[in-house]
């Protein structure tokens, strides 16, 4: 299972020996030359969300132009990687987990577009950290206790989970456990966690960035976070793995994409500006949401997204799912 932290930062310090680099002289160093927008597959409060308002206003004052960001939640993400496809727009870029993207040629089948070919990586920005949380009020404290609740309570329980590749890893892990649980599905992942502290579902898995402040009022409680070792902002909180449930590791990268065709001087040019404001702070900020910092410039951000499209592959093949 592909596991960021560990891979991440290979990819990162072989990213920063190439790093160095002069754009071709010309219509790169030109651009932006009106707004530019950076669409994300969530509301407010999501942690791409977070990320995306807290480099802005530094890209802003580098680009001497304005810097959109347009959430556009809904159809497992496709409305917003629909929006970006379909603008064919240098100006117009994709802002978003992985996660939202390696995974829909295999759950959403008729879509008209391939996100493998038609957007091109950019940037790699940080580590989204994914968590798995049930409402306070159930009095779980371990994923090993929710299970055994789901198995003594079939069809009493549901869950909620962000679209892409955690859908797809919770999805394949209840199938492969029998375990008998209705999935809710949200237009807005970010709003589960109303839910889950009501107890009206019992279940979340998206990631730790939304599901924090939810936690920190004592409605929810997280109980594991889906990766191999612990979060450094929740040292308390056991991975999957030590939870026993290794199949449950998700790790997505979050990072920017644009259209197909956008040149690779431009792409670079783009790359340089938006890691150049991960800077201590910024890198310390995101890093208290669950979302680490590991900046991959366009080079090492492709590999490690041609690691996931492989992982999903391989997890598509055990659950007998073929792309469309």
């Amino acid at each position: 299972m592909f596991n960021g932290r560990f891979h991440l930062a290979i990819v990162a310090a072989l990213a920063l020996a190439v790093h160095a680099f002069s754009p071709t002289p010309g219509f790169a160093e030109q651009w932006p030359t009106r707004p530019v927008r950076l669409v994300l597959p969530f509301g407010p409060g999501s942690g791409a969300d977070t990320a995306a308002r807290l480099i802005s206003d530094k890209l802003q004052k580098k680009w001497s132009q304005p810097v959109v960001i347009e959430g556009k939640p809904g159809g497992d993400g496709l409305l917003s990687l629909q929006t970006v496809v379909s603008a064919k727009d240098d100006h117009t870029l994709f802002f978003g987990p992985s996660s939202m993207f390696v995974v829909q040629r295999y759950m959403h089948p008729g879509t008209s577009f391939n996100p493998e070919t038609d957007l091109t990586p950019i940037a790699g920005i940080a580590e989204v950290q994914i968590a798995m949380a049930v409402p306070m009020s159930l009095g779980i404290s371990r994923l090993s206790e929710f299970v055994a609740l789901a198995r003594a309570k079939p069809k009493e329980t549901s869950y909620a989970v962000a679209p892409g590749f955690s859908e797809f890893v919770l999805d394949g892990f209840v199938k492969e456990n029998g375990l008998a649980i209705a999935k809710v599905p949200y237009r807005d992942i970010t709003k589960s966690p109303l839910d889950l502290g009501e107890n009206r579902i019992q279940l979340s898995m998206q990631s730790y960035a939304a599901m924090r402040s939810y936690a920190q009022t004592g409605k929810i409680k997280i109980i594991a976070v889906n990766d191999r070792v612990r979060s450094p902002v929740a040292p308390d909180i056991p991975t999957v793995v030590e939870s026993g449930y290794p199949n449950l590791l998700a790790s997505p990268v979050l990072g920017l994409l644009g259209p197909r065709g956008m040149p690779i001087d431009l792409r670079r040019r783009i790359a340089a500006d938006v890691l150049a404001a991960l800077d201590d702070k910024t890198r310390e900020k995101l890093a208290l949401t669950g979302q680490p910092s590991t900046p991959l410039d366009v080079e090492a951000y492709t590999a490690a997204l041609k690691e996931q499209y492989a992982e999903v592959a391989h997890i598509a093949s055990i659950l007998g799912v073929t792309p469309k």
